[in-house]
């Protein structure tokens, strides 16, 4: 029994660090203004009341970090290395995204739905070309991503000439902030729906497994059948559809597509919610729960920063700080000590325990 609860905790271990780092973050907040995280009804422009205070602007300036977080934790886990790509490959997804928009006159919801269909392909081919980099020649993700990452911003730019065209219309609106009627941002219902998929298919297919049993020893998995070049790339190909859920996201917030700005430095963040949620960089077991959690809590602490009024020039400097302590306190030279440590408390009331009923 209790090496059952043992193994229990041990499974849920790793959400420690972004747990306690959200925990902090919520417990300094109170302290500093116990008004932090308060939420209430307001109108919008168009009068429809909605959700607002900073836990929704938390939760709704995440969202495009969390749903690139679900992705890079399966390529981490599969291939042992990150995609450093994801931000250029989410402008050239909304490029394509606002090319679509363009080309027809009124923008109606099939217009749309087709915008983000083709921004979705595109993001997948573009996918699998990193991914056959990794698969089958067998270099390092980061190495092979940095091809899209140099150059996927000029490829953007081309797509629209140049030019940064808006396309105002309401239903981009509703995508990037409210749907009439609803008090909730619509990236995080979004979001919510990523995540639905994600648990979905992880519940009924075999999938997850098959990445944690590639990115543990790729040799073991081809041996028991598993396509360990075909998991890489399945794997890759899925963080091309975050990208352009994160893409599509981006460009209804602004209403236009900016190929410089448009998610701009993401890619790191994205690598440290993997990181913070203490999944393994070098690949294997993953909890994405974890990375969602890391991605909450670089945004809790964006957010903490600005209420802080510090300049937002200062603001990368200070996440810096904060998230190198994370990192370090779910290292595994941490964890091993913090192990030790525990084993030799457990061994004492043991051994206390054992003199007590002698």
């Amino acid at each position: 029994m209790n090496k059952n609860k043992r193994g229990g905790l041990s499974r849920y271990s790793q959400l420690l660090v972004p747990l306690i780092a959200i925990l902090v973050l919520v417990i300094f907040n109170l302290i500093r203004d116990p008004s932090f995280f308060s939420v209430g009804l307001t109108a919008n422009n168009n009068g429809d009341p909605v959700l607002q205070g900073n836990l929704i602007s938390i939760l709704n300036g995440a969202s495009e970090l969390v749903i690139l977080s679900m992705g890079m934790t399966l390529v981490t886990a599969a291939c042992g290395g990150q995609d450093i790509s994801v931000g250029a490959l989410a402008a050239i997804a909304g490029s394509v995204f606002v090319k679509v928009l363009k080309s027809g006159g009124s923008i109606s919801p099939l217009l749309v739905l087709g915008g983000f269909l083709m921004c979705c392909a595109v993001a997948m081919v573009f996918g699998a070309f990193n991914g056959s980099l990794v698969a089958f020649f067998n270099i390092q993700p980061m190495i092979a991503t940095l091809i899209l990452f140099t150059c996927g911003r000029s490829i953007a730019y081309w797509i629209n000439g140049g030019a940064t065209p808006t396309v105002a219309s309401p239903i981009i609106n509703a995508i990037g902030s409210f749907i009439p009627g609803v008090p909730i941002p619509t990236p995080i219902l979004i979001v919510l729906l990523m995540g639905g998929l994600f648990a979905l298919l992880f519940r009924f297919t075999t999938l997850g497994l098959y990445i944690q049993s590639v990115g543990i020893n790729q040799s073991a998995a081809r041996l028991n059948g598993i396509n360990a070049v075909g998991i890489k790339l399945l794997s890759f190909v899925i963080l091309g559809v975050c990208c352009a859920v994160a893409g599509m996201i981006g460009v209804s917030r602004l209403g236009l597509i900016n190929h410089e700005t448009l998610l701009i430095n993401i890619e790191m963040d994205a690598i440290l919610a993997v990181a913070i949620g203490g999944n393994n960089l070098g690949g294997g077991k993953f909890k994405m729960i974890g990375s969602v959690l890391g991605a909450y809590a670089i945004q809790a602490l964006t957010i903490t920063l600005y209420a802080m009024k510090v300049p937002s020039t200062d603001v990368k400097a200070y996440k810096a700080v904060v998230i190198v302590l994370l990192v370090v306190m779910g290292s595994p030279v941490v964890k091993e000590a913090a192990d030790r440590v525990t084993k030799r408390i457990r061994a004492a009331r043991r051994s206390g325990t054992e003199k007590e009923a002698a």
